[in-house]
């Protein structure tokens, strides 16, 4: 295992309670988006990569056939099994497996998703070179995260990283759709909207490492009114406020 496979374990081991019950995770307004995008029928089976506690999976499992959810944290598949339970959902299973070399057959899945979890990635071209050829040909391929203007992208960066120690880099507006484009899907799809956080939640359901919190503070407080971090930092009351950009691609992969 990698340090940086141990160390996205390290932080969502211990994030996995609290991670699956931000409002910014469950929110059903951008689950129903990624499942409208995904055209998803009675008919389609479904791969989440690097599906968390679920929250995407069981979402789509409730509109598909069947979903298979994996994911490098234990952990995190632990709570996707409670959430499933709690939801009565039937038609899912769980695999612990590294998402660079993804455990399934070529042409195994009608729509192959991540949400979330492509600004962990090292090496996002080959998580997503894996995802298309476990996608059958005319499946749908959807990637939803983090998308930053190519001038903010720095200083969102080096925020992430203090709260979050197993972030790697947010893709910027224009690498996320060249991604896709480089891996000659089709018929591309893109939808953007923001996930409204408070900055002591999330902090709350971070660990960064010690000292690190009152740096994200201190940046946020310096950013208010300024916006180099992208993410419109404001008050409100006595409490910070602010907003991710996130942007959703879909797209085809090629028929044979």
């Amino acid at each position: 295992m990698t340090a940086h496979q141990e160390s996205i374990i390290d932080q969502f081991t211990r994030q996995a309670i609290p991670f699956s019950k931000l409002y910014a995770h469950t929110n059903q307004e951008s689950l129903y988006l990624l499942i409208e995008m995904a055209s998803v029928s009675d008919k389609d089976t479904v791969l989440d990569v690097a599906c968390g506690p679920g929250i995407v999976a069981c979402a789509f499992a409730a509109v598909s056939s069947r979903v298979t959810g994996i994911d490098l944290t234990p952990a995190m598949i632990a709570q996707a099994q409670i959430l499933a339970q709690q939801k009565n959902l039937t038609n899912l299973s769980w695999q612990e497996g590294d998402i660079e070399m993804l455990p399934f057959a070529d042409d195994s899945f009608s729509i192959v998703l991540s949400r979330y979890a492509f600004h962990h990635f090292l090496r996002p071209d080959v998580v997503l070179s894996e995802m298309v050829r476990v996608c059958r040909p005319g499946g749908r391929i959807l990637i939803a995260d983090v998308a930053m203007p190519p001038d903010k992208v720095n200083a969102y960066d080096r925020i992430e990283k203090l709260r979050d120690p197993s972030h790697t880099r947010a893709l910027t507006l224009e690498e996320l759709p060249q991604l896709v484009a480089d891996a000659n899907l089709q018929n591309i799809k893109l939808a953007f909207y923001k996930v409204e956080l408070e900055l002591e939640q999330q902090l709350a359901a971070s660990f960064p490492n010690p000292g690190d919190d009152n740096k994200v503070r201190q940046i946020f407080r310096e950013d208010i009114g300024v916006d180099n971090l992208g993410v419109g930092a404001h008050e409100l009351g006595n409490e910070i406020h602010y907003a991710v950009p996130i942007a959703v691609i879909v797209g085809e992969k090629a028929k044979l």
